[in-house]
């Protein structure tokens, strides 16, 4: 074979393989935690203040928009539904390829059940692999989080998954993810209108403590190792929820744990009546999720601890990015957001007069 045969056979190889991997950036199956991720990669390098990292409580119950708003702060949730605790650092590196973020904030209530109780649906798996990249460190998540090697095939190359959505190829909503990166409207943030009232989550002395399932705890540690090695600053939060006693006393354990490294922890739950959360009215579906309602009284509180706790230290977060050109669209995610709240809070408002409550999906 000719030299000039070999560079053509290199170049169709490397033209397939292109085809290929966009083709299947476009067939991934659209849904919110796609359009999340996708609207990272659209944030234009290093211009994201903070990233959030953790479970489907943080995109409807931390308001990015607001928080910008009110602080000129870009904050980014890097959240899937159920998402697995292992998957945090690897989460983190993908933000950091593109950007270098002055805070790492990471939602802690998953971190307290253990692994083979999150591995019942592996689809919640697929939300974390199948929304990165193609890179190696998609390669390293997915053998961290997969550990049947026979399967991971499918999820190196999950066009296996997803060639059966040629259909939607060419509908808009595809399309646009040709190279994995468009602008999200809200910044990553949910707005929820549902009602579904909940207990308060249980009163447990700050001195009563419980281990973390032994496999967090690792991934835990490394984790913070992690944060260590590359000099990140990092906060770790409880977003308010219907904690029971046990999953408190956990979080207690892990408060403890994470504090003694040298890292801030702050528990929600501890700050209730400072939010002014109201678990009959702010919370979406019986304990788990906040509604917009609920999403604004704890965004003003967390900008508050933020203030005293970063800003006003000259810590991290202190630019105000208001008024600049090149952070447009986060003042169209803004005026998005006020609009959004406003008919939301209205929505809630009659679906509370009308005893309109959360349907929760039955289970076959």
């Amino acid at each position: 074979m000719t030299k000039k045969s070999w560079i053509k056979g290199i170049i169709f190889i490397a033209v397939v393989l292109w085809m290929l991997l966009h083709l299947t950036y476009i067939l991934r199956t659209n849904g919110d935690v796609k359009d999340r991720f996708v609207g990272f990669y659209a944030e234009k390098k290093n211009t994201v203040d903070a990233v959030i990292i953790g479970s489907s409580p943080v995109a409807p119950c931390i308001s990015s928009p607001m928080i910008y708003g009110d602080m000129g702060v870009t904050m980014y949730p890097l959240s899937s539904n159920m998402q697995r605790p292992v998957a945090a650092k690897y989460l983190l590196k993908e933000a950091l390829k593109t950007q270098d973020p002055e805070l790492v904030i990471f939602e802690m209530r998953m971190w307290t059940a253990a692994d083979e109780d999150l591995l019942g649906n592996m689809a919640h798996t697929r939300e974390v692999t199948d929304n990165l990249k193609y890179s190696a460190n998609r390669v390293d998540a997915i053998n961290a989080m997969v550990s049947d090697k026979s399967e991971r095939l499918s999820y190196y190359f999950d066009i296996f998954k997803y060639h059966s959505n040629w259909k939607t190829l060419f509908l808009w909503s595809q399309f646009r993810t040709l190279f994995y990166s468009y602008p999200d409207d809200l910044k990553g943030s949910a707005v929820e209108t549902d009602v579904g009232p909940a207990d308060y989550p249980a009163s447990v002395d700050s001195q009563d403590k419980m281990p973390i399932p032994a496999e967090q705890e690792d991934y835990l540690l490394d984790l913070l190792d992690f944060l260590k090695e590359q000099k990140l600053k990092a906060l770790f939060v409880i977003t308010p929820y219907s904690a029971t006693d046990d999953e408190q006393k956990m979080i207690n354990y892990m408060s403890d744990l994470i504090t003694s490294k040298g890292y801030d922890f702050v528990d929600m739950n501890r700050h209730l009546d400072e939010i002014g959360i109201d678990f009959q009215t702010d919370i979406r579906d019986y304990g788990t999720h906040t509604n917009v309602i609920g999403a604004e009284k704890v965004t003003r509180w967390f900008e508050e601890y933020l203030k005293e706790n970063y800003a006003d230290k000259g810590i991290a977060l202190v630019n105000d990015h208001r008024g600049d050109k090149k952070y447009s669209s986060w003042d169209k995610a803004y005026e998005k957001w006020l609009s959004d709240y406003e008919s939301g809070a209205e929505t809630i408002k009659y679906n509370i007069e009308n005893k309109i409550y959360y349907q929760l999906e039955e289970e076959d």
